[in-house]
This record gives structure tokens, C-alpha cells and sequence, in this order.
């Protein structure tokens, strides 16, 4: 099984990637994690992952996008690397030039310099993963985002990555359902991270969304927004599955009432 050590190790070897083109006006990626009925869908374009292997090999990131936002998800996330998720670059520009919908670039970054990348690329967000980040460069890669524009996702997947986030200012804190040493995904996780995290901070629970009743399950325990990728690519018809998984926006309040 490969794990995230052989990925990030694969990643610091490869050539970096260079764009001198601009990514254009940003699209406001936090207010479309703010707008709208709950939940609210990141909706994914990936074609393979070291978890699942091939999922959807040929798929056009182009034609997805646009199911997507016809669909009604909020925002888009595009898997970038070519190693272990069978992504492109170019997915990204296809994706986001395809719909008004601000777009995720989502690729395991390790310097300040790929988020400014990552703008000229198009993007309007850019995942963080703390996991992989040590306190000194996840601070530098904040400050990137901020000096480019982008929002910033910053991942966590236990109570320290979480603490380490927030102590670094992150905005928008996403929370990892899947366990990255043995890739077995519970979606308990969530449930016990998000009482950490301030209503101030947008919460997005990613992986292991395969059911309207997880869907229901994770925006009642406070997510205000969902990623979810293999659940829509492996669907015969992408933008029919992503509408299947929202619940009523009355059925998904969070409990307690308050709107997520």
C-alpha cells in the first residue's frame, strides 16, 4: 500500500512545476462555503487515488465541472498530480474555465512558492495538509495564500493537527475522515474533532461520503461544507449522484438548531 511518506517523497523529487501565465480575477471560495442551503458540496474531479486505485480513467474534467455546477455544489476540487492521482494541471484550468464556480487546487504543496503556482494555475483555494507541514513552513504557506489571494484549506485528521491549525490562524479548517496510515475512513473523526473548532472557522468534512445519510449525518454534527470525490466519479451520472447525497435543508440542520 503506498502511504502519504512515499507520496511526499515523490513529490519533493519531482521537477517543480512553472506557469507564467495569470489565473485571473479569484473566485470567492469562502463565501461559497458561506452561501446557500446546507450542505454545501466541494464536488471533486479526481481519475485515480493510492486508496482506491483507477476510478474513473478518461474522465473530463471540462464536462464534470459542469455537472457539478449544474447540480448545485458549491465549489470544485481538482486533483493536480499525475503520479498517484492520474491529475493534471491542465484538469485544473479545464475545470475552472468550464463554470463560474471557484475551484480547489488539491495536491500535496510543500513550498510557498506552489501556491503562487497554484494561483497562476487558476485557483482559488489551495489544500494545506498539516500532516505533511511542519509548524515553520505551515505559517509560510498561510502567508502565501494570503499574499496571493487564495483561500486556504488547511487538512487535519486528529485533535493535535486540528489544535496546530487554528493556533496557526487558518480559516477554513477541513477534517480528514480517513486515516492516511491505514486509509481506512470513519466518519467518527469529524464527530469528535469538530467540538474543537470555533463557529468562527468554516468546517469542511472531507472523505467517506458515499450516502445521502452521510451527507445528513455529517452537516447535522456541524459541517458547513462537504468534499466529496470518489462517491460523484464513480456514478454513472455525476451531477444525479451529487444531487442524491443533499438532504432537505430542513432535514440537515445540525442539532440544536443552528444553521451550520
Amino acid at each position: 500500500m503506498i502511504s502519504l511518506r512515499d507520496i511526499v517523497a515523490a513529490k519533493r523529487e519531482a521537477p517543480r512545476l512553472r506557469v507564467s501565465s495569470e489565473g485571473g480575477p479569484v473566485r470567492d471560495f469562502t463565501a461559497a462555503l458561506r452561501s446557500g442551503a446546507a450542505p454545501r458540496v466541494i464536488a471533486e474531479f479526481k481519475r485515480a487515488s493510492p486508496s482506491a486505485g483507477p476510478i474513473s480513467a478518461g474522465a473530463d474534467p471540462a464536462e464534470l465541472a459542469r455537472a457539478y455546477e449544474g447540480a448545485g455544489a458549491a465549489a470544485i476540487s481538482v486533483l493536480t498530480d499525475p503520479r498517484f492521482f492520474d491529475g493534471s494541471p491542465e484538469h485544473l484550468r479545464a475545470a475552472r474555465a468550464a463554470t463560474s464556480l471557484p475551484a480547489l487546487r488539491k495536491d500535496f504543496l510543500l513550498d510557498p512558492e506552489e501556491v503562487a503556482v497554484s494561483r497562476a494555475l487558476g485557483a482559488d483555494a489551495v489544500l494545506l495538509i498539516v500532516a505533511i507541514l511542519e509548524r515553520r513552513l505551515l505559517e509560510e504557506m498561510l502567508a502565501a495564500a494570503r499574499e496571493a489571494g487564495v483561500a486556504a484549506l488547511v487538512e487535519t485528521h486528529d485533535e493535535a493537527e486540528c489544535d496546530r491549525a487554528l493556533e496557526d490562524g487558518a480559516a477554513i479548517v477541513g477534517v480528514n475522515n480517513r486515516d492516511l496510515g491505514t486509509m481506512r475512513v470513519d466518519l467518527a473523526v469529524f464527530e469528535r474533532l469538530r467540538p474543537r473548532i470555533p463557529r468562527s472557522i468554516l468546517v469542511v468534512a472531507e472523505s467517506g461520503v458515499r450516502t445521502s445519510e452521510d451527507a445528513l449525518r455529517l452537516t447535522r454534527a456541524g459541517a458547513d461544507a462537504l468534499l466529496v470525490g470518489e462517491t460523484l466519479m464513480r456514478a454513472t451520472d455525476p451531477g444525479a449522484a451529487l444531487r442524491a447525497l443533499r438532504p432537505s435543508p430542513r432535514a440537515a440542520m445540525p442539532e440544536g438548531g443552528r444553521k451550520p
